[in-house]
């Protein structure tokens, strides 16, 4: 399918909608982004890189700074929610908040901002939906750390239009529980690895999640069962059953300091954790955080705020860079059926990210 040339320059309101309505499911981003680079190749001052399906353009002014605003073009699966629409003064579709927004707000400033007083590099990158491993930010880490040199990132991840600094670490872990299996007709010569699973579900269910201050801001944790599985047939006892749970961390521990505690609090249960990823820590005691921050707080009066969710900035952090998440919508509304972002949040995180950019 052919889709017309994104036009930066434009109504933002309806920038945002072109961009939504190209469906971008995690790998299937190449149409989005082959529109996302002629746009940025439309503007002079720009030096524009392509890797895969992620873009990259930046600026050469010779400034005393350099900052990364990125955000990725990959969205969950479309749930009956695109075309756009507007209702009332909100934008409806999937992608206005993760985070098809921010990436229209970034775009236009990309062309818009031929001058800025911080040398910028714009980062538009694939699969940020899916494995960690297949991330399209990640992958320029790995392939072009240059790209992505700078001083301090801004992440458009959906934050209601005001700043949340670091991020979550989260961690998965199967607890997997053993039986022995027989006909259900004679229960009593097998052991229900299924049955065995309620002590499990007994902890999580009386567990208590912290919430914790790092650095000013107070991160709630918490940890759930996602997935359960086991059992063969309708007739046979099982003698399997694994419990997955989701720990999300506060970034004041370190993933190993987040396994002991999952190990912990399942002894005497076989745990295997099958993903992990370090949270990020504010980072607003940075020079140029406070600089952000105080040109979001002009133009939005919002405090800064905790991201419970994980997101990319850890990926910054781990390279030594601060960064916050800073873009439109509500993280709440995030992957529901019924994502929808208010057009003034668009406007406003416009504004803040030119005035920073600008002063």
């Amino acid at each position: 399918m052919t889709h017309p040339a994104l036009d930066p320059r434009g109504d933002l309101v309806a920038l945002t909608r072109a961009i939504c309505d190209v469906p971008s499911v995690s790998g299937d981003e190449r149409a989005l982004a082959d529109l996302v680079e002629d746009a940025l190749r439309s503007a002079a001052h720009l030096e524009v890189l392509r890797d895969g399906d992620a873009v990259v353009a930046r600026t050469h002014l010779g400034r005393a700074q350099r900052v990364v605003v990125a955000g990725h073009l990959d969205t969950v699966p479309v749930a009956d929610n695109l075309p756009t629409r507007v209702v009332g003064d909100e934008l409806w579709g999937r992608g206005t908040v993760d985070m098809k927004g921010g990436v229209a707000v970034a775009l236009a400033l990309a062309v818009a901002l031929d001058a800025p007083t911080r040398d910028v590099t714009w980062v538009f990158y694939d699969h940020e939906e899916v494995a960690a491993d297949l991330n399209g930010l990640g992958r320029l880490v790995r392939n072009h750390p240059d790209w992505l040199a700078c001083d301090f990132a801004v992440l458009g991840e959906p934050s209601n239009g005001g700043l949340e600094g670091g991020c979550n670490g989260t961690l998965r872990a199967e607890v997997r529980l053993a039986g022995v299996a027989a006909h259900s007709a004679r229960a009593w010569a097998g052991v229900n690895a299924v049955h065995a699973a309620g002590e499990v579900l007994r902890r999580l269910e009386a567990y208590e999640p912290r919430s914790v201050d790092v650095d000013g801001l107070v991160y709630r944790e918490s940890l759930n069962a996602v997935l359960i599985s086991g059992g063969t047939a309708t007739n046979v006892i099982p003698d399997g059953c694994v419990v997955t749970v989701n720990y999300r961390f506060a970034p004041s521990s370190s993933v190993a300091d987040a396994q002991a505690h999952v190990r912990e609090l399942f002894d005497g249960y076989d745990v295997v954790v099958t993903d992990a990823a370090p949270g990020a820590r504010p980072g607003l005691d940075a020079p140029a955080a406070q600089e952000f921050a105080a040109a979001v707080l002009a133009v939005t009066g919002g405090a800064p705020a905790p991201k419970y969710g994980w997101t990319d900035v850890a990926r910054f952090s781990e390279l030594g860079v601060p960064a916050v998440n800073f873009g439109p919508g509500d993280p709440m509304l995030a992957h529901k059926d019924d994502e929808r972002c208010p057009l003034a949040q668009l406007r406003t995180s416009y504004e803040a990210l030119r005035v920073w950019l600008t002063s």
